[in-house]
């Protein structure tokens, strides 16, 4: 006998196009309409994967907090009742207040909900019926289940209960509206209107006629598809004489190309950008990703795009992104970020999120404590704050203030003066955006490092000892000395058994606030210099290579160069050096017959060279 399925649709990402017709078979309740499933199953693991799989087919969710489901065996009567009563809805189980009580955050920020329910989301004192309730009566309600279920349950003859295999649970607040069954009269009259209209396709003296959309497959009707990028004829005439795609475009590998600091099509990629941050706010950690990736490819690109079809050839750039083109060009902006300009709870997030200190995660944190505006954490919450978020509210305008070249240079020249004060033989390198070219910059990065390893050895606290003294520093946020407590020995790669945190840049470093000390008097009594944030770094010589090319940038480029080792090198790259990740042990790219490198500039080249990469100038590394 057939197993009794909830109405399931079937995600095809990460299924083979040959598996999936041998999957569908397998399910007796497929549907191609997601709006009417029970079930989604996907062959995905985690919650954000699902959330962006949900979103792509343009239905939007609430987190709910997961409780324990199942569907009731064959042949099973509750109560003695025939035919079995009817499952009890949530919404009549549990209060209006409880079931609204949703996660609007991923599990891991680390939020507990306070409830009277048991451990199957029950009411007390409610009967519970198999074991638990579904919501299946509840089309507000999906849920997407790992595949491993169904396999699971056609392996046993029997339906499984989901809860070891539910990915997400979330109640809608958007989704695609479903179009009425079209009545058969209507069938059949445009059935006639379009045999009266049709007119056969001549091709090398041959008629075709072209079967209806309905015989097709699935891919071509059963699966909503993106919508087209419409192009007007004038539109196609230019894509016939739209410029080559640079070959070094053809590569998934950011690290792979040239990306300029002023790409020709700037306007539109800050627009995309703050689409990307409103990602960040909302905890899409895929769609973040999914953004940087064609915000790199739109930087690489060097030609001023022209039409929506141009940005389908770029790797990472699809529909989605040749639709918002289209929009932006029509219109000089992205309606989603306008519209989140008028959204207050946007705005109060991006607000907390510009807090140094503050991640998105905490941002929404705060909005879920009503916190709207600085003077709220002040008032209500000032205790509650680490004393690295109550520095950042406290100089919240001046941190925003973007720092131009020359005092970066200032700053940076300071700090030599002194690492050479304590030291002679020290090295440095602004890093970060300044280094990347940019005009201003949001901080100050810079790399110190010696030919002489004993100099670098815990020179950290030294060295902001002597700024502080001066009265450069007013404030350090963080201080970190595992480099020089393990003796400065690059730290072995340890798989998937690591602790966490302990194999990811664990340089020498100081993040501090700091304020030039010097002013006229005469005109102000109170020192008028904004503060800044400062990085200061230290790199023993025999990484210091890795460590410059770490703390360049841009993300992606990291992001991508990280992948890039990893894939084609077996290797693990960070800031700290490079390790196998087979055996663990450090491997020296820096080092040749004669020796270290002469300099940190020439260890950073020897990185990229043995890497089997080409050498990208930092300007060419503003992937955005």
């Amino acid at each position: 006998m057939a197993l009794e399925f909830p109405t399931i649709y079937l995600l095809p990402t990460h299924i083979e196009t040959e598996e999936l017709p041998e999957l569908e078979s397998k399910i007796p309740t497929l549907t191609y309409d997601i709006n009417e499933a029970s079930i989604v199953l996907g062959k995905i693991s985690n919650r954000e994967r699902a959330r962006f799989e949900l979103r792509r087919r343009n239905i939007l969710t609430e987190d709910l907090e997961t409780t324990p489901v199942s569907f009731p065996s064959q042949g099973i009567q509750v109560k003695g009742s025939s035919p079995p009563p009817k499952r009890r809805k949530l919404s009549s189980s549990i209060s209006p207040e409880t079931s609204r009580r949703i996660r609007s955050s991923s599990v891991s920020d680390g939020e507990s909900f306070g409830s009277n329910l048991d451990s199957h989301g029950v009411a007390d004192g409610e009967d519970q019926e198999l074991g638990g309730i579904t919501d299946s009566d509840d089309k507000s309600i999906i849920q997407v289940v790992k595949l491993a279920w169904l396999m699971d349950c056609l392996a046993g003859g029997s339906i499984l209960p989901i809860d070891n295999y539910l990915i997400y649970r979330g109640r809608k607040t958007q989704q695609v509206a479903s179009k009425p069954l079209p009545k058969p009269d209507d069938v059949l009259q445009r059935a006639r209107q379009e045999g009266e209209n049709a007119q056969p396709v001549v091709s090398n003296g041959f008629s075709h006629v072209y079967t209806s959309a309905s015989q097709h497959s699935r891919t071509s009707t059963q699966v909503k598809r993106p919508a087209l990028v419409q192009e007007s004829t004038s539109e196609h005439d230019r894509r016939l004489q739209v410029p080559p795609v640079p070959d070094y475009l053809r590569t998934s590998y950011s690290c792979e190309r040239p990306t300029p600091v002023h790409p020709p099509n700037d306007p539109f990629i800050q627009e995309l950008k703050k689409v990307r941050t409103l990602r960040t706010l909302e905890g899409d950690e895929i769609g973040v990703r999914a953004y940087s990736t064609s915000i790199a490819a739109l930087a690489a690109y060097p030609h001023l795009i022209s039409q929506p079809a141009e940005v389908l050839r770029l790797p990472g750039c699809n529909e989605k992104i040749a639709a918002l083109y289209r929009q932006w060009e029509a219109n000089g902006f992205l309606e989603e970020v306008e519209n989140a300009k008028k959204d207050p709870k946007l705005s109060a997030l991006q607000l907390f999120y510009d807090i140094w200190g503050v991640a998105a995660t905490t941002a929404r944190e705060f909005y879920k404590r009503g916190w709207r505006d600085l003077d709220d954490i002040v008032e209500y919450g000032w205790d509650d704050l680490s004393r690295v978020q109550q520095i950042g509210v406290k100089y919240y305008d001046e941190l925003q203030e973007k720092i131009p070249r020359r005092e970066v240079e200032e700053i940076a020249n300071v700090i030599l003066t002194h690492a050479n004060r304590i030291r002679k033989g020290f090295q440095m390198v602004i890093t970060g955006s300044y280094r990347r070219g940019k005009s201003k910059s949001g901080d100050v990065d810079v790399i110190l490092s010696h030919p002489d390893p004993a100099a670098t050895l815990g020179f950290v606290t030294d060295i902001v000892s002597s700024l502080e003294k001066d009265m450069y520093i007013t404030h350090t946020l963080i201080m970190s000395t595992k480099n020089s407590e393990r003796g400065q020995t690059p730290v072995s790669w340890k798989g998937q058994i690591r602790n966490a945190g302990g194999g990811f840049d664990t340089l020498d470093k100081a993040l501090v606030v700091w304020q030039t000390p010097r002013w006229d008097e005469a005109v102000s009594s109170k020192n008028p210099n904004p503060h800044r944030r400062v990085d200061i770094i230290i790199s023993p010589w025999k990484t210091a290579g890795c460590a410059v090319i770490g703390w360049t940038g841009g993300t992606t480029f990291e992001r991508d160069l990280r992948r890039y080792v990893k894939k084609r090198k077996q290797l693990k790259f960070d800031s700290s050096g490079l390790r196998d990740r087979v055996k663990g042990d450090w491997v020296d790219l820096e080092s040749d017959a004669n020796g270290p490198a002469p300099d940190m500039l020439t260890a950073e080249k020897r990185v990229f060279e043995r890497l089997g990469l080409e050498w990208r100038l930092p300007e060419e590394r503003c992937t955005g």
